[in-house]
């Protein structure tokens, strides 16, 4: 098993955890940062497990979701008011069902996942997504493949 990283920083966005029961449910946010583990078990013709150069859709796409972005869960009951303020102007929104750094990992793995299988007809997989919003906190999703792969 070949691994290699990816390391995409300083997506500015904000987010809210409305069913929390402190301060968590107000508006904040952070600067986030995703690391990518890829694995394969052959490397590429040129010696790479991932070809950095070819992941352009996927920054793009996190610039898409995380840079200055609102991110909201689909069941946050003030959803439509917050759209009211993105039809003003106010923020971009992206709403999906689990906003906090567990949610966007998974959210990520699952994205890049599926662009891998028909980019590399599936020689390379995700092994696992680091979100982190700051120095102090992150999540990490693994691959079910790799049920071990933090275990040390």
């Amino acid at each position: 098993m070949l691994i290699s990283t990816k390391t995409f920083r300083n997506f500015p966005c904000a987010h809210r955890r409305w069913k929390h029961e402190g301060h968590c449910a107000l508006v904040h946010g952070y600067s986030r940062s995703f690391t990518i583990w890829f694995v394969a078990d052959e490397l590429d013709e040129n010696g790479f497990v991932m070809d950095f150069g070819a992941l352009k859709p996927i920054k793009s796409w996190l610039e898409r979701e995380y840079d200055h972005t609102l991110l909201l869960d689909h069941d946050d009951p003030l959803l439509e008011d917050f759209r009211a303020l993105s039809r003003k102007g106010a923020a971009r929104i992206v709403a999906y069902d689990d906003v906090g750094m567990e949610g966007t990992a998974r959210r990520i793995f699952n994205h890049v996942s599926a662009w891998l299988e028909q980019q590399t007809s599936g020689r390379v997989s995700v092994l696992a997504v680091e979100s982190r919003e700051n120095d102090k906190n992150s999540a990490i999703y693994v691959n079910e493949k790799y049920p071990n792969f933090l275990v040390r």
